[in-house]
């Protein structure tokens, strides 16, 4: 998962400088303000998908004194802020270009380049897109694409998909937008294209920010997969009761177990053999738990209390 998750980023960060440069130079040929939000926006994806390679690589680093439990949290933290980048450069930098060129009412150059350009760019995103798309699937394991994306606890492995996937929209958005100014007289398209484009943007931004924020504020495994805990505690000859379970992803690959476990009226050196089997019967099936801990008072037997 983390490796298709990397190659997605980095060809999403090749193709998006190539495609920065060439719609830039398409933009400053015809004056088209669908084109400077193309190269804006393509230019904000390179730099994004530079700021998940670095969320990616501070959250591997091992714990510390300072951070017991780890570094995971860093990549929901540079997630957030791309989503914040992609709101606030994106997003807001088109709606405002638009704007501008509907109220200025600037004129367009046709040129046979800028729909060479988008072509170029069409290619290139859907390249990256299909990269984004492996690494999306992988984790998809049969669900929804809405639910696979709120479920996820990897926000690189949709992050990169829904910026291609408003990349490829908005060029749709630009050719639509400059043709129409070009051909059909629609002074308006041209601007209008700009606004759609970054209004498609902050809304790619807004799931980006809810997701990641869920995943900082600290989100729990499914409910699904705490019943299927509990099954197993419970089928403990040595358990009693299982109370609480409480979880909380570190990371992508972590997560971390609280359990208020009564075991039966065993010898505190049974009750020691329990924890370490059904430590062991858990992490055996849910690999990702990293970290299994049981409530102190409720592991007390009731003939220790006596």
């Amino acid at each position: 998962m983390a490796g298709e998750s990397r190659a997605a980023i980095f060809a999403a960060i090749t193709g998006n400088l190539a495609i920065a440069a060439s719609k830039g130079v398409a933009a400053a040929l015809s004056g088209s303000a669908a084109m400077v939000s193309e190269a804006i926006h393509s230019l904000i994806d390179a730099g994004n998908g530079g700021l998940l390679l670095f969320g990616l690589h501070r959250s591997r680093r091992p714990p510390d004194p300072d951070h017991p439990f780890g570094h995971g949290h860093e990549l929901y933290f540079w997630s957030l802020i791309v989503g914040i980048l992609i709101f606030g450069l994106g997003g807001g930098m088109s709606i405002l270009t638009g704007w501008r060129q509907i109220v200025e009412g600037r004129s367009l150059e046709d040129s046979v380049w800028i729909y060479v350009v988008l072509a170029i760019s069409a290619v290139f995103e859907g390249v990256s897109w299909l990269f984004g798309w492996r690494a999306f699937t992988a984790e998809r394991r049969g669900r929804g694409v809405v639910e696979t994306v709120v479920r996820s606890k990897d926000p690189t492995s949709f992050s990169v998909l829904l910026e291609d996937t408003a990349a490829l929209i908005g060029i749709v958005f630009a050719f639509i937008g400059i043709w129409g100014t070009t051909h059909l007289g629609v002074a308006w398209l041209d601007g209008g294209a700009s606004i759609l484009i970054g209004v498609l943007l902050c809304l790619v931004a807004g799931v980006m920010m809810n997701e990641s924020r869920k995943l900082l504020v600290g989100e729990g495994v499914e409910r699904s997969t705490l019943q299927a805990i509990r099954g197993v505690a419970e089928a403990d000859k040595e358990v009693e009761h299982v109370g609480r379970l409480l979880t909380m992803y570190l990371g992508p690959d972590e997560i971390m177990l609280v359990m208020e476990i009564r075991f039966r009226r065993i010898a505190a050196g049974d009750i020691r053999a329990a924890v370490l089997r059904l430590k062991g019967e858990i992490q055996g099936k849910f690999p990702k738990i990293r970290r299994v801990s049981f409530d102190a008072a409720s592991m007390q037997g009731e003939n220790e209390k006596e």
